[in-house]
This record gives C-alpha cells, structure tokens and sequence, in this order.
C-alpha cells in the first residue's frame, strides 16, 4: 500500500526506510529529483508501566562525578534514596545506555546535589543526554574529588560502597563522608511534570 501510494504521488517505488531507536524513518526520491524526509515515533511499550511508577513523587537531584581524563559528568535523578544510618549509606539507579555511564562506572566517588523550588532549569538542563559541561565556577569540591553545586538545597559527598547491576540500571550505592542541608522548598517531580503548590507544571 506505501509503495502504491508513493507511485501515485510521483515518488520512485521504493521508499528508503529505516528504524532506529527514536522509531521509523523514511526518504522518498521523486521524479524531479527531490527528497523528502519524514519520521514517525513508534510507540512506547513501556509507557502504561512507566506512568505507574511516575505516580510515585519524588525530589529531583543531581548527581556528579569527576571523569578520568578530566572534566565531571552531571546527570538529573529522581532515583534517589538513603539506605542506611549507621554507616549512613545512600543510592541511585543509572541506566546502562546514559551518556555519563562510563564515568559514574569508573568513578570512586559522586556527589548527591538535591534542587531547590526554583531550579527547574538546572534540572533540565542536566537531563538532556548531552548537557551542558559543569563549569567550575557553580561547583566546590569535599572530600571525595566530586563537584557539589553552590547552589543547592542539600548535598552529599560519598564514595562508592558497591554497585549491583539491575536490569537496565547499575544501583549506586554512596557511603557520605559529608553533607549539607539548607531550609527551603525542594523541586518536585510526579506524573513526569514538575510540581509547583500540589500542581503539576
């Protein structure tokens, strides 16, 4: 039915197609010699489970290390949790295929950076899969070599106690060596809107 369609359009017979993981895309040469592009987004099979778990709220933080060959990998979380008191141990989950995996993998510490009310654009901005490199001068440097982030809502500087593979996700696990908390009204993520007075924004 594509190829008929196509025909009757003035395209070539056969449409060049090709599916990677952002779905199908196609180009069609014409006559005249144009091409057209298009792309089509294929569904999200994980989608109904991925909104079961976004009813779940929680903070958003992001986490940092220092790279091997220089420079620091930051990525935005909301996996977030503590573990342990005694020795005071917390956790996030990093999935397998995230551009700042291989740090956080050869990393022997990170930083746990959770985000005040209003910043939503440092959230964003580390959750694209290429952010926007660290710069030195929005970051300070504890005990473990990790940057924290001046401006922040509470911090934490561990060093790595184990990593346990998890499906698609490593599971991080931080001994904190020191932290900090300030008062003031944290960001927060449900429903894969941020919340702003009990609302999703």
């Amino acid at each position: 039915k594509l190829k008929m369609r196509l025909a009757a359009s003035g395209a070539l017979y056969f449409p060049k197609l090709m599916l990677g993981a952002q779905g199908l895309s196609f180009s069609i040469r014409y006559r005249n010699g144009s091409i057209a592009h298009e792309s089509r987004a294929m569904p999200d099979k994980f989608r109904p489970l991925k909104d079961a778990f976004g009813r779940f709220a929680t903070g958003v933080a992001v986490a940092a290390c220092a790279k091997d060959g220089g420079g620091y990998a930051a990525m935005t979380v909301n996996s977030f949790t503590s573990v342990s008191l005694s020795p005071p141990l917390v956790l996030w989950c990093i999935e397998t295929t995230a551009a700042s995996y291989p740090a956080f993998m050869a990393a022997t510490g990170y930083s746990i950076n959770i985000l005040r009310a209003d910043q939503r654009a440092l959230s964003d901005r580390f959750a694209n899969f290429a952010s926007e490199p660290v710069s030195p001068d929005e970051v300070e440097f504890w005990e473990t070599g990790a940057p924290i982030l001046k401006h922040r809502l509470a911090a934490f500087d561990c060093k790595i106690f184990a990593r346990h593979e998890a499906g698609d996700h490593v599971v991080l696990v931080g001994e904190v060596v020191r932290f900090h908390s300030n008062h003031g009204a944290p960001l927060v993520y449900f429903a894969s809107n941020y919340q702003t007075n009990g609302e999703a924004k």
